[in-house]
């Protein structure tokens, strides 16, 4: 007769048990991702980027453009150095939005460009990297927080303008002709460099009057329709690192398209404070591990599989030590209280050989070797140690 099946009891989670716990989960994150793509698609025609003159968002400049083709400004955008040279004539404020951006290369080209037009050239917070080429005798100091300030200075524009929100870079020249306006500590944020004839060049510590979120606030919409109106036509210049012009040449310093030099200064730390904040996360969600504690089996297994289980582990791990060491151990447990030992004292020699030797005092078998014996060499060592350790507890219980 057949012993029936033993019904077995899993205690994983099922795949539909999982998906009803998740699914709340999921649900919230598509959700997520659905209105943001939507968002995204809606403002896409809006949202260009700072400084642009099609931009509606609170640091972009349609503002300022829209004010400056209400007074008859012809507005031209590029986005590349060509564009910009082709585009620059007699009649033309040329405005930078981010000079720092542009290799030596194009500082140069761009200088030859300003010193033969006789127009205006306004370089928005222009720093180190830049003012060598295009401002030569001029050095950047530390920057200095955005605030209104007053002009400070006889500059038509600012006057006329009054106090504005400047700040971001300070400027050191030592030419006399200059116009320093907006000081801060001394140091203009505002820095006009005459040129020949009509040229000159306007360095702009920081956009802020530029943004449409600052445009309507003291004097800098008149500012900078001054600045950026004098002459009939003004190109628009935003940086791009796609322009072919900026990978055409390597730059002195061997930077250009070195993937280093686009990562900010401090990416070193940064990275540094996310490892640190990893390694707190994975600490506090870390699984903790208690005192280990008896559990009964989901299933009924028979002491012979159990066995046959675990020898067969032993065998694939080699371990004939460890399978030896329990041997022994079990011998022992069960032979002391035959031989009047406590339990306690069944793996001491001292007091357990003494005992089986009072027994047994023609036994052939050597107590000292099978009960405390070294590890099994190969497995039928393991394998007569077992038979002798099983004959050696049949003879103390026969006995």
């Amino acid at each position: 007769m057949s012993r029936p099946a033993t019904s077995t009891t899993s205690t994983a989670p099922s795949a539909r048990q999982l998906w009803t716990r998740a699914r709340g989960a999921a649900l919230v994150l598509a959700l997520i991702l659905i209105g943001g793509l939507a968002l995204a698609t809606l403002r896409s025609s809006d949202a260009h980027g700072s400084l642009d003159p099609r931009s509606a968002d609170p640091n972009g400049s349609r503002a300022v453009a829209e004010l400056l083709r209400s007074h008859g400004i012809e507005l031209t955008l590029v986005t590349t150095l060509d564009e910009a040279t082709a585009a620059t004539d007699p009649d033309t404020t040329l405005l930078v939005t981010t000079p720092d951006l542009l290799t030596r290369s194009q500082q140069s080209t761009l200088r030859r460009t300003m010193t033969n037009s006789t127009g205006r050239t306004v370089l928005v917070g222009a720093g180190l990297p830049s003012l060598d080429t295009l401002a030569p005798g001029v050095t950047s100091s530390t920057s200095t927080p955005v605030e209104n300030r007053a002009p400070s200075c006889t500059l038509a524009e600012a006057t006329r303008a009054g106090s504005a929100d400047l700040g971001g870079e300070r400027y050191l020249t030592t030419p006399s002709t200059t116009d320093s306006c907006y000081l801060s500590d001394g140091l203009p944020t505002l820095l006009r460099l005459p040129g020949q004839d009509t040229t000159d060049t306007v360095l702009l510590g920081s956009p802020d009057i530029l943004y449409n979120k600052r445009l309507d606030q003291q004097g800098n919409a008149s500012l900078a329709l001054q600045l950026l109106g004098s002459r009939p036509h003004l190109v628009w210049y935003l940086p791009s690192l796609t322009d072919s012009s900026a990978t055409a040449d390597a730059p002195d310093d061997g930077t250009t398209g070195n993937f280093l030099s686009l990562i900010p200064s401090g990416w070193l730390w940064g990275t540094l404070q996310l490892a640190i904040a990893a390694v707190l996360a994975a600490l506090w969600r870390a699984r903790r591990l208690g005192p280990l504690v008896t559990e009964r089996l989901p299933v009924a297994l028979r002491a012979s599989e159990t066995t046959e289980g675990r020898a067969r582990l032993y065998r694939k791990a080699n371990a004939r030590d460890r399978a030896a060491s329990v041997l022994r151990t079990a011998t022992r447990a069960r032979i002391a209280p035959l031989l009047g030992v406590p339990v306690q004292d069944a793996h001491s020699a001292d007091r357990l050989l003494p005992a089986l030797s009072a027994r047994l005092p023609e036994t052939t078998a050597d107590p000292q070797h099978l009960l405390f014996g070294p590890a099994p060499a190969d497995d039928a060592t393991l394998i007569r140690l077992a038979d002798q350790l099983d004959a050696l507890e049949r003879e103390v219980r026969t006995s």
